[in-house]
């Protein structure tokens, strides 16, 4: 039995966490949904671009959180790390239901788990990239039962990789009940688990406990004025960090439109994380925990000691 390697998993291989470089822990590269018609993220092109820019910006690492059936370019994710010099992780795993536009039937999500081992260990569609953590996603202020059946077969397939779950937080809520349904109920540790979009319900009592309990809290989105974003992003960081949190906090850019994109749609896309939210960051907290923040909290969140499944 092979000993167990702690890494980030990305789609060129595992990493050592000492080399992921600066991050943007939650981010899309490509993205389709029902939800968003007209502005798929689906052209290889200018995600070259947008990477590029980033990459100019000092960016090192990009976390692609599009999950399972919503358009996530396997093919592609190698290349363009390999072209771009930046490292990216891929998801597996499932968003809400809304998002897929045929339901699941209950065999459909008897079989998830198997799927998102495979996904994890042999490649995305078999023959891809493997993903290197699962997505999942809550509602708004509570988990229904779509949520809470792909949360369980996310837990299932944690404890047979080791696979580090990141959540969708509608509109920032329902973190509570995430932790305790994944880490109460199923058993996954607290430091596996990255809770997205915190900084949309600026619940300082919430973010507080969240953290307390281990988990990681990822503030992204930055420059979204109907998300509640910039102009309380930073309140919240340096609360967190005031209470001494400050090695729990992720920050992600999530663009998930092609409007969104600096490169080719306008922006402030992926740079915008390096060239307008960290230099705000250094001013507010200084150099050590922006770099903190950046790159040696992701390169924790996302590495795990992986393990071969016996599913």
């Amino acid at each position: 039995m092979s000993r167990a390697v702690r890494a980030v998993r990305t789609v060129l291989g595992d990493l050592d966490p000492a080399e992921l470089g600066v991050c943007d822990a939650h981010d899309h590269l490509f993205l389709r949904s029902p939800l968003l018609p007209g502005q798929e993220l689906d052209d290889p092109q200018a995600a070259a671009a947008e990477l590029a820019a980033f990459r100019v910006a000092g960016g090192q690492a990009v976390v692609q959180w599009t999950p399972y059936g919503m358009g996530r370019h396997a093919a592609e994710l190698a290349e363009l790390s390999r072209r771009s010099g930046v490292h990216l992780v891929a998801a597996t795993g499932l968003h809400q239901a809304a998002h897929y536009e045929r339901p699941l039937t209950a065999d459909r999500y008897r079989e998830l788990a198997a799927l998102f081992v495979a996904e994890l260990t042999e490649g995305i569609h078999g023959n891809g990239p493997r993903a290197g953590m699962i997505k999942v996603a809550g509602g708004y202020h509570g988990l229904d039962e779509h949520a809470r059946r792909v949360m369980t077969a996310a837990a299932e397939a944690h404890h047979a990789t080791g696979a580090p779950i990141g959540v969708h937080h509608e509109l920032g809520t329902g973190a509570l009940d995430v932790l305790e349904l994944l880490c109460g109920r199923l058993g996954v540790p607290p430091q596996c688990v990255v809770l997205g979009h915190l900084n949309r319900f600026p619940d300082l009592r919430v973010h507080r406990e969240a953290a307390e309990a281990g988990a990681y809290l990822a503030f992204d989105g930055p420059s979204r004025a109907n998300h509640a974003t910039d102009w309380r992003l930073l309140d919240g960081i340096a609360a967190l960090v005031e209470a001494g949190h400050g090695d729990r906090l992720l920050l992600g850019g999530d663009t998930t439109t092609a409007a969104a994109r600096s490169a080719t749609g306008g922006g402030p896309g992926m740079p915008y994380l390096l060239t307008g939210l960290r230099p705000r960051l250094v001013r507010e907290l200084g150099e050590e925990q922006t770099d903190l923040i950046l790159r040696a909290n992701p390169a924790r969140a996302f590495a795990v000691e992986w393990r071969s499944p016996a599913l």
